[in-house]
């Protein structure tokens, strides 16, 4: 494994990188970031060797809302065509498909809590998961979903929402749901979208989610084990 630059796209505080960040520590990776919420400058492209790209409350269409996702989406293309590794959790996955042409949609139900998630074929046979579960739990918190780029492989899909995990070319990964999450980031993620915890089929309860906070830890060795191969 080599030595790292990894740049972080960071949209609000409560959507960090969470484990990824101790991942990196670990590692002995240099970590940078842009973080959208304040003044902000982006890397220069050269000096970049992994780009990964968080969620956040905002939908890929927001430009309107907030210039600086025009800027966001272009950069994100142009990391994609320079061959770098990319890597999107949540809103990152959503603008990593719409870089590449697909659509971005509300999904029939917002999913949000802790829901499994099972392995297409093509992901039972991907080195990237393997020796995963065939099935096996993660925390979701989207409403947003999208089309598969054109040339992605799809490895993931739950019962509300088919397309949660992609691969497009063998470096550019999009992962609609969040391995990444704490104890701190998943009570900040309820503290400030409490409003959205309404009874539907697939969205559970503050007590339900927090409940459930033992998955974390098998959740972040998911993630390590996905980075680690990555960086192989």
């Amino acid at each position: 494994m080599k030595n790292l630059h990894i740049h972080c796209f960071q949209h609000v505080p409560f959507e960090g990188l969470g484990c990824i960040e101790n991942w990196s520590n670990e590692k002995g990776h240099s970590l940078t970031f842009t973080k959208f919420y304040k003044e902000f400058n982006l890397p220069k492209l050269s000096e970049i060797d992994w780009l990964i790209i968080m969620g956040g409350p905002m939908g890929v269409y927001d430009e309107d809302k907030f210039e600086w996702m025009k800027e966001e989406k272009i950069f994100i293309k142009q990391t994609i065509n320079a061959n770098k590794t990319v890597i999107g959790v949540c809103l990152g996955s959503q603008l990593i498909a719409h870089v590449l042409g697909a659509e971005i949609y509300p999904n029939p139900y917002k999913e949000i809590g802790w829901f499994n998630v099972s392995l297409t074929p093509k992901g039972q046979g991907n080195y990237l998961l393997d020796g995963f579960e065939k099935s096996f739990k993660v925390f979701h918190w989207h409403g947003d979903t999208f089309d598969l780029p054109n040339g992605a492989k799809h490895f993931l899909y739950s019962e509300a929402c088919i397309n949660q995990m992609f691969l497009y070319k063998n470096n550019v990964l999009g992962l609609q749901f969040h391995c990444e999450v704490t104890n701190i980031m998943i009570r900040e993620m309820v503290r400030h979208g409490n409003h959205e915890l309404v009874p539907e089929k697939y969205i559970q309860t503050e007590k339900i989610i927090l409940a459930h906070e033992k998955f974390i830890n098998k959740n972040n060795q998911k993630i390590y084990s996905i980075l680690n191969k990555l960086n192989e």
